[in-house]
């Protein structure tokens, strides 16, 4: 019978001198290192996470700081550009030092170039007043008299006779006619037709309307060089001439010159 070696028990030492160590010593040892590496990573990955989201979270608010300063600045910067572009004589018009019951319901209009590039600019502002002709017409000239204005003498102001008060005034290159009437309903025929006298004697009081009462304005601004008036008086149609002299006013304004 062939005799058996005995296997060396673990823990004791062998005929080397050597300790036998358990076999899956290695492994458990292994097992360790692989959980804490997992644990590492796993702590890395949620630091890598935090740091992405206090990154996004800094963005989204950086993003509403610039919307917030974007919308804050948007709207004085276009009424920025809107008075930059805005024409400066129509500017100069609205610096005009009149109370408020004269200077209501603004509206103006205007045709042409500002640099005169084929026509030059013609400009028209209408105003109402809540007071008669006789009180607006001065309250107008003497805030055009403070603001650098000056009587301009030319016989074509106006062309023909007109209802109101008309003003011919220069300053600089400029020209502008100020023309203060009454209002057009004052002339409606329905409020101008005669009344059946009342039978005491006594005399009737013409048909009023009680919202047709103050005065317009009228403003009418060019430069001097395309004023026609500079000339003098404008000489007459003569016979077998045709055509008409061109006239850029908007409203009913009497033309400074035959037509």
């Amino acid at each position: 019978m062939s005799a058996v070696a005995a296997a060396p028990v673990a823990g004791r030492p062998t005929e080397g001198g050597g300790e036998v160590r358990p076999a899956f010593a290695g492994g458990v040892e292994g097992g360790r290192e692989d959980a804490a590496t997992a644990g590492q990573r796993l702590r890395a990955a949620r630091v890598d996470l935090r740091r992405q989201l206090r990154e996004q979270k800094r963005l989204r608010i950086a993003t509403l700081v610039a919307v917030a300063l974007l919308l804050a600045g948007a709207l004085p910067l276009y009424f920025a550009i809107q008075a930059a572009t805005r024409d400066p004589v129509l500017r100069s018009l609205d610096a005009l030092s009149v109370p408020a019951w004269a200077e209501a319901n603004v509206q103006d209009r205007t045709s042409g170039s500002r640099w005169c590039f084929i026509e030059c600019r013609f400009r028209e502002r209408t105003v109402q007043s809540s007071r008669d002709p006789k009180q607006t017409a001065p309250v107008y000239q003497d805030a055009l008299e403070r603001a650098g204005w000056v009587r301009w003498s030319v016989q074509e102001c106006p062309g023909e006779k007109v209802d109101g008060s008309f003003t011919c005034w220069r300053r600089d290159e400029l020209t502008l006619d100020l023309w203060v009437r009454k209002p057009q309903c004052t002339q409606d025929p329905l409020a101008l037709r005669p009344t059946v006298a009342p039978t005491d004697g006594g005399t009737p009081a013409p048909p009023t309307d009680p919202n047709c009462t103050g005065s317009v304005i009228t403003l009418k601004v060019r430069n001097y060089i395309d004023d026609e008036r500079r000339h003098g008086p404008l000489p007459a149609n003569q016979p077998g001439l045709t055509g008409e002299v061109p006239d850029p006013l908007f409203t009913d304004q009497p033309t400074p010159g035959p037509t």
